[in-house]
């Protein structure tokens, strides 16, 4: 009771109804699992420390190891960059010790991270998967498409774009007023979220937001489902069975880490948009799934299943005979 009252009144002392938007907005976490919020962070925790490693591991290996300077290792290295932007600390913090209180102007600005990086690992799967289609349908011409100039004209391309995008999103919501409520029944800032307590119109921006995250996201997957198409009907063609399957293994990385990635966004995306039946606390949880398991499974796919990366690094904890 007393914990509750605490909170009511926090609430009440942050919501600024003298101006256009409140002080501080107040995530609730989980609805309707407030009282699971220790035991849920258990596993949360363990995700975003394994995220972290996997990464830190990735981008250590292919920095101390000139031989990993290839496209493809960029392209990861600039992924588990991304995957390293997160809401996490603030979401743990919120399970831990029911401090859902964030200001105004940090919830914009989480609200900016998460989307821009979301938007900017969408960009690195399409260089990826582009680096495969020229490996595999135009091998002789894949040093010469891809230098180490258009990998980093393309990585900042893709930052740009993320950036571009995406910037507009905490200035629509900065010009919203908010004057039902500051309580936002999620875990982390999201645009979608805001949007709802909003006491304004607001499907222009809803609209905006929906051509952002279709030329974003959604071309992406696309052209990335097109690349896979060309490099099968490649493959296919192969005159020697151990060279499909040969090929198809150096793509099963690529392929799982997209699907892994997209699935739990596609579901989030059109729960927000269309999904009023599904109820709160496992769009929640799916969009917390969306946020924390990509970026722990990328590092740990692409250790286990490319070769030169798990040999580096049983190498660095001498688990494998010196590598020549």
């Amino acid at each position: 009771m007393k914990r509750k009252l605490k909170h009511l009144m926090l609430i009440m002392s942050a919501y600024n109804k003298t101006g256009v938007h409140p002080s501080t907005f107040i995530l609730i976490g989980i609805p309707g699992l407030e009282a699971a919020h220790i035991w849920i962070s258990i596993p949360f925790c363990v995700v975003y420390l394994l995220a972290l490693l996997g990464n830190c591991s990735i981008l250590f290996i292919v920095k101390t190891d000139s031989s990993l300077h290839e496209p493809v290792y960029l392209f990861l290295c600039m992924l588990a960059v991304a995957d390293l932007t997160t809401a996490v600390p603030k979401l743990l913090r919120l399970f831990w010790f029911h401090d859902g209180e964030i200001r105004f102007e940090a919830c914009l600005t989480q609200v900016f991270l998460i989307h821009s990086s979301s938007t900017m690992e969408s960009g690195f799967f399409l260089a990826m998967a582009f680096d495969h289609y020229i490996a595999i349908c135009s091998p002789l011409r894949h040093s010469a498409i891809l230098t180490h100039s258009s990998v980093v004209g393309m990585g900042l391309a893709i930052v740009l774009r993320g950036t571009a995008f995406l910037s507009p999103h905490p200035f629509l919501l900065q010009w919203l007023p908010y004057c039902r409520t500051n309580v936002i029944s999620h875990t982390y800032c999201e645009f979608m979220a805001l949007i709802k307590i909003a006491c304004a119109e607001t499907r222009i921006r809803k609209a905006y937001s929906l051509i952002v995250a279709f030329l974003t996201g959604g071309v992406d997957f696309i052209l990335i489902t097109c690349s896979y198409v060309l490099i099968l009907h490649t493959v296919f063609h192969l005159p020697s069975k151990d060279a499909r399957l040969k090929t198809l293994g150096t793509c099963g990385s690529h392929v799982c880490v997209t699907l892994v990635s997209y699935t739990p966004a596609f579901f989030s995306f059109l729960t927000h948009r269309f999904g009023d039946q599904v109820a709160p606390h496992v769009h929640i949880f799916v969009a917390n799934i969306y946020l924390l398991v990509p970026p722990m499974v990328n590092p740990i796919i692409y250790g286990v299943r490319t070769k030169k990366i798990r040999d580096r690094f049983l190498k660095f904890f001498n688990l494998s005979k010196p590598l020549n």
